[in-house]
């Protein structure tokens, strides 16, 4: 009887912890932090966008306000936003349609000049990492290929174009290789410094590893050089835009550049602006697909 009585105190003393807690009520009760909801990110995220659009549509509409305001006068020349609107409407509205071979939709003349830079600016991206390498490299291939580039590459975009139609004999190549020619030197420069600048201990890495010459180009000369390389490549997209459409307007066809010179003779002026707006578009969102490249390849590192 000793003995379980003994047994029983040892019970009700080991189970007294718990018969208190359970006493003490919700206040003994540990809480834990509960996660935030994920709809309370939406508000953030709406005055992010909202912080990022609403400013430049407010000045866009000021802008076209003074605009139609200075544009109604009597003794203005320029079309009215309005004006615009009413005689380029179909251009805004469909820009992909087909009336006859050269009575086509903005779209079309866009896609045209579009396969045009991108022939041009791939060759010159292509040809100009390539030789920006070589400069950057060699000593011997920067004192004899640097000053000739750095002459070459200050002549104006449309002084090439004579000797292009002499050579090539239709304006497709010559556009083609205008818009090459303009783009090639700030890929090659930009490469070149990138190269140049590679840290000293990477390329003792490489000697230790016994890295052969592709191997050392793909593994520490690309990456290293990647931001370099990319500032080169969006400004050579930039003045290869600029070229083509410089260049269409004289050599013709269906191109943006050509539909601008002949909007210009039947003094279609509403026609102009709309296509100056398609121009401004795409050149930006060019310029951001290849910074959305670079940030991915180049991992957010910028050059310096």
């Amino acid at each position: 009887m000793a003995s379980s009585a003994a047994n029983m105190k040892r019970i009700d003393s080991a189970a007294t912890p718990a018969s208190a807690a359970a006493k003490a009520g919700p206040a003994a009760v540990v809480s834990f932090p509960r996660r935030a909801p994920q709809l309370g990110r939406l508000p953030a995220l709406m005055r992010e966008i909202a912080a990022t659009t609403v400013p430049p549509l407010i000045v866009l509409s000021l802008l076209l306000l003074v605009w139609q305001i200075a544009a109604a006068g009597p003794k203005a020349t320029l079309p009215t936003p309005l004006k615009i609107w009413q005689d380029a409407k179909d251009l805004i509205v469909d820009p992909f349609f087909v009336l006859g071979p050269q009575d086509i939709g903005l779209g079309w003349r866009v896609l045209t000049s579009l396969q045009r830079v991108a022939i041009g600016f791939g060759l010159a991206a292509a040809i100009g990492v390539a030789l920006g390498t070589l400069v950057g490299q060699s000593l011997w291939a920067m004192r004899g290929l640097d000053p000739i580039f750095q002459v070459l590459r200050t002549v104006p975009p449309l002084a090439w174009l004579p000797i292009s139609l002499a050579a090539f004999r239709d304006s497709a190549p010559s556009a083609i290789f205008v818009i090459f020619i303009t783009a090639i030197w700030p890929v090659i420069i930009n490469t070149a410094v990138g190269i140049r600048n590679i840290p000293q201990d990477y390329r003792n890495i490489a000697r230790i590893l016994r890295l052969n010459p592709a191997e050392y180009f793909w593994r520490i000369m690309v990456p290293a050089a990647a931001p370099y390389i990319f500032t080169g490549l969006r400004i050579g997209i930039g003045l290869s835009w600029l070229a083509i459409v410089a260049a269409e307007m004289l050599t013709g066809g269906v191109g943006i550049g050509f539909f601008i010179w002949d909007a210009w003779n039947s003094s279609r002026l509403a026609d102009i602006v709309v296509a100056l707006v398609y121009i401004g578009v795409i050149g930006f969102v060019l310029d951001r697909l290849v910074a959305l490249v670079g940030r991915f390849a180049t991992r957010g590192v910028a050059a310096t």
